[in-house]
C-alpha cells in the first residue's frame, strides 16, 4: 500500500505546512505501533512497581526517565490526533479546522485527558508509582493497534495466538503481584501459603509469578491457605480462573476453525470424493489418482478456487488483483505478444486456472470446442490419431484450442478439435471460454483481426482452410451488411413518416377543435336584452308560468294553405328570398324571463278533438296535448307557424319567404310593444 502523507494547502508562501494524517495509511499504522509501547509500559511496570517496593528503590532513575517518555509520547499522540483526517461520504476531510473539532467533541480526548492528569501533584508522596495508575486509562489506544495488527499481516491467525497469550501474561502478571502484596502484608514466610522472605527482589517475582501461573491455570498442587484473606485470594483467583480457561479454550478453538475454513477455502477436501468412489465401488487406481491431484495442490500452492477467494471484492480491485498474480505469466503467451494492454486486462479476471494431472486427455479430435487453453506451467502433448504417436510436445508460454473459438470463413473442421492434447505431467493451464473470448474481441476488433489471422495460417498449413468458401462467405457477409444498412435507412424512413403522420394528425384535430367551437359560437345569438331583474317585462307584468318561446326564432319554413285544404294539397314550390337577407335576431326577454314552452288550458277543460286554446290563454286553462285536424295536416309545433299546408296534389302554396323570422311565441313583450297574431292562432279547427 502506497504512504499516505498528504499535504493539502501551504499557510503561506514559505511558511510551514499543514498536513493531514490518514487513518488507512502506513504512516498512521507506524506511528500507531509507537504509540502503543508507553501504554504496555505502563500497564506492566506501574502494578510491579507498586507492589514490589525494592524494585521502585532500586532502579528509581530509570523509572524516572521512562516516565516523562511514555508522557512525552502520550502528549505527542494527542496532538497527532489533532491532526488525523476522518472519511465523510467516503472522502477524506483534510481541513485542519474540522480535524481538531472532532477529536475535541469524541469520547477519546477525554480519556487521553484523563490518562495524562498529573496525580503525582495532588496526592501525598507516598503515594509513589500509584500517583501514575490513571496513566493505564490509554489502553484503548493498545486495542487498536492489535486489530490494524491483525487486519494487516499475512498470518492473520498468528496474531490472534499472540494476543491471547500475551493477555495471558499479563493477566498472571497481574495476579502474581497482587499476590505478593497481601504477603508481604501478612508477612512474609509466615506461612507455607504466603511467598516466603527472598532477599533477592527477583526470586520474590518468579515465587509469585508461578504460584499465579498455578491458580490461573487450574493445575492444582498449590499450598493450603489458613488465612481468611488467603482463602478469599485463592477463591477469587480460581473463579478468575475459570473464566480464563474458558476464554482460552474458545479462542483457540475460533483460530482452528478459521484456518481450516481459510484452508479449505483454496483447496477443496478429498474426503467427499473418496467416499463417493468407495461407495460405488470404483476406488482402487481412481482413488489414488485423486488423492495424488489434491497432494499436487497443497504442495505446489495452486489453489484451483481463487476466484471464490476473490468473490467479496469489487469488480475492479479483483481485476487488479487477478491481473498482478497471472499478467506475467500471459505475457509469455505468444498469441498475446503485441496486443493491448486493455486486452490482456479484461482476459485476466476471466481465466480459469486448470491443473491436470499425468496422462490426463485435455481434448479430444472431434469434440466440440467450447474453451482454449494457455499453458503456464508443464508440458503437453499432441498425439496423431492411434494416440501413441507425438506430433509435437506444448510448453510453457504457448497455446491451443483458438480454432475451435473463433468463426474462421472457410474452416473445414468446423468448431470440433482437429488433434489429441495430453498432458506429460502436473500441466497448469488457463481456460477461457468461448463466451468470454467473444466478449473481450467485441471491444478490441484488432485483437480479433490478429488472432483470426494467426488461426487462418495454421489452418492453411494444415490444409483445412478452403479458399472458395471462404470467398464465397465473405460475399455473403458484405450482402448481409448491405441489406442491414438498407433495412437501417427504411428503418429511419419509417420514423421519419411515423412523426409527420402523427403531426399532421395532431394539427388536424386542432383545426377540428376550431372549428367545432367556431360552430358552437355561430348557433348562439346575441345575448338577451337587460330588464329589471326577476322579470320580463314592465314592473307588474308577468309571463304566464311555463310558456317559452322556442330556442331560436326562425323564418316560416314552409308557406302552407288553410288548415281545411283537402288531403294532400300541396302549395307551389318554396320560393327563395335574395341572398344574404335574413330575419331580425332572436329576440330575447330580459334574463331570467322567458316564454311559455306551449300554451295550455285547463287539465280538466278541454275543447273538442283537434281544438286548442289560443297561447296566451291563463295559466290552468289547458287544451288538449296536440290539436289535431284531417289527415295530413298538422298544427303548429311550439306556437311556430304551420309547417306546411297542403293543397291538392301538385298545388303548391305561396313561396316561403326565407330570412324572415318569427318573434319568440309566447314571449312577454316589452311596453310599447305589440304581438302580432300568427297564421292560425284563435283557430282551433283542422
Amino acid at each position: 500500500m502506497a504512504r499516505r502523507w498528504i499535504r493539502p494547502h501551504a499557510w503561506g508562501a514559505g511558511g510551514p505546512r499543514d498536513w493531514t494524517l490518514d487513518p488507512a495509511g502506513d504512516w498512521y499504522q507506524r506511528w500507531l505501533s509507537a504509540a502503543a509501547l508507553p501504554v504496555l509500559y505502563n500497564w506492566v511496570v506501574i502494578v510491579c512497581r507498586c507492589c514490589f517496593p525494592g524494585v521502585q528503590e532500586q532502579l528509581a532513575g530509570l523509572w524516572l526517565g521512562l516516565d516523562w517518555a511514555s508522557d512525552g509520547l502520550y502528549l505527542l499522540d494527542m496532538g497527532l490526533c489533532l491532526h488525523t483526517g476522518f472519511l465523510e461520504d467516503g472522502v477524506l476531510v483534510r481541513d485542519r479546522g474540522r480535524t481538531r473539532r472532532r477529536y475535541l467533541r469524541s469520547p477519546a480526548f477525554r480519556w487521553d485527558a484523563a490518562s495524562l492528569v498529573p496525580l503525582a501533584l495532588l496526592c501525598p508522596a507516598s503515594a509513589g508509582p500509584a500517583a501514575r495508575a490513571n496513566r493505564c486509562l490509554r489502553a484503548p489506544r493498545l486495542l487498536e493497534a492489535l486489530e490494524r495488527w491483525e487486519t494487516r499481516t499475512a498470518r492473520p491467525n498468528a496474531l490472534r495466538l499472540a494476543r491471547l497469550m500475551l493477555l495471558a501474561l499479563l493477566t498472571i502478571h497481574w495476579h502474581a503481584c497482587l499476590y505478593f502484596a497481601l504477603s508481604a502484608r501478612l508477612g512474609l514466610g509466615t506461612d507455607a501459603w504466603v511467598c516466603p522472605n527472598a532477599t533477592r527482589p527477583l526470586r520474590r517475582y518468579l515465587h509469585s509469578f508461578y504460584f499465579s501461573t498455578l491458580v490461573l491455570a487450574t493445575v492444582g498442587d498449590t499450598p493450603t491457605p489458613r488465612r481468611e484473606e488467603e482463602f478469599l485470594f485463592t477463591t477469587a483467583g480460581f473463579l478468575l480462573a475459570v473464566l480464563g480457561f474458558a476464554v482460552v479454550t474458545g479462542s483457540v478453538a475460533s483460530v482452528i476453525a478459521n484456518v481450516s475454513a481459510a484452508d479449505a477455502a483454496f483447496y477443496p477436501d478429498p474426503a467427499p470424493v473418496l467416499r463417493y468412489l468407495r461407495a460405488q465401488g470404483a476406488g482402487g487406481r481412481l482413488a489414488r489418482r485423486v488423492t495424488r491431484w489434491h497432494w499436487h495442490l497443497r504442495a505446489q500452492r495452486k489453489p484451483p478456487a481463487e476466484q471464490e477467494a476473490l468473490r467479496h471484492l469489487p469488480r475492479g480491485l479483483r481485476a487488479e488483483v487477478a491481473a498482478s498474480v497471472h499478467l506475467p505469466a500471459l505475457r509469455r503467451v505468444e498469441l498475446f505478444r503485441g496486443w493491448e494492454g486493455g486486452v490482456l486486462r479484461q482476459l485476466v479476471p476471466r481465466l480459469r486456472p486448470q491443473v491436470f494431472s499425468p496422462g490426463e486427455v485435455v481434448c479430444r479430435r472431434g469434440d466440440v470446442g467450447h474453451e482454449m487453453y494457455f499453458v503456464r506451467e508443464g508440458r503437453l502433448a499432441v498425439l496423431a490419431d492411434d494416440g501413441v504417436t507425438r506430433l509435437a510436445v506444448l510448453g510453457e508460454g504457448l497455446y491451443f484450442g483458438e480454432i475451435s473459438l473463433i468463426n474462421i470463413r472457410g474452416n473445414t473442421a468446423g468448431n470440433r478439435r482437429t488433434a489429441n492434447i495430453v498432458s506429460i505431467g502436473y500441466s497448469d493451464l488457463f481456460c477461457l471460454a468461448k463466451e468470454d473470448l467473444a466478449e473481450v474481441l467485441a471491444e478490441f476488433p484488432r485483437a480479433r483481426a490478429a488472432l483470426e489471422a494467426k488461426g487462418r495460417r495454421l489452418l492453411l498449413r494444415a490444409g483445412k482452410l478452403d479458399a472458395g468458401a471462404e470467398a464465397a462467405a465473405a460475399e455473403a457477409e458484405r450482402r448481409a451488411r448491405a441489406l442491414e444498412g438498407a433495412l437501417g435507412g427504411l428503418q429511419a424512413r419509417a420514423a421519419r413518416l411515423l412523426a409527420q403522420l402523427e403531426a399532421g394528425a395532431h394539427k388536424l384535430a386542432r383545426r377540428v377543435q376550431r372549428l367545432e367551437e367556431r360552430l358552437r359560437d355561430g348557433r348562439g345569438g346575441p345575448p338577451r336584452k337587460g330588464g329589471p331583474a326577476g322579470g320580463g317585462g314592465p314592473p307588474g307584468v308577468h309571463s304566464p308560468r311555463g310558456v317559452q318561446g322556442p330556442p331560436k326564432a326562425r323564418g316560416v319554413p314552409r308557406a302552407q294553405g288553410p288548415p281545411w285544404a283537402p288531403n294532400g294539397a300541396q302549395g307551389p314550390p318554396k320560393a327563395q328570398v335574395a341572398t344574404g337577407v335574413r330575419g331580425p335576431p332572436k329576440a330575447r326577454g330580459p334574463p331570467g324571463a322567458q316564454g311559455p314552452p306551449r300554451a295550455q288550458g285547463h287539465p280538466k277543460a278541454q275543447g273538442p278533438p283537434g281544438a286548442q286554446g289560443p297561447p296566451w290563454s291563463h295559466n290552468g286553462a289547458q287544451g288538449p296535448p296536440k290539436a289535431e285536424g284531417a289527415t295530413g295536416v298538422r298544427g303548429p309545433i311550439r306556437a311556430q307557424g304551420p309547417p306546411m299546408a297542403r293543397g291538392p296534389a301538385g298545388v303548391r302554396g305561396p313561396a316561403v319567404g326565407r330570412g324572415i323570422q318569427a318573434p319568440r311565441a309566447g314571449a312577454s313583450l316589452g311596453v310599447g310593444q305589440q304581438r302580432h297574431p300568427l297564421p292560425g292562432d284563435g283557430d282551433t279547427r283542422r
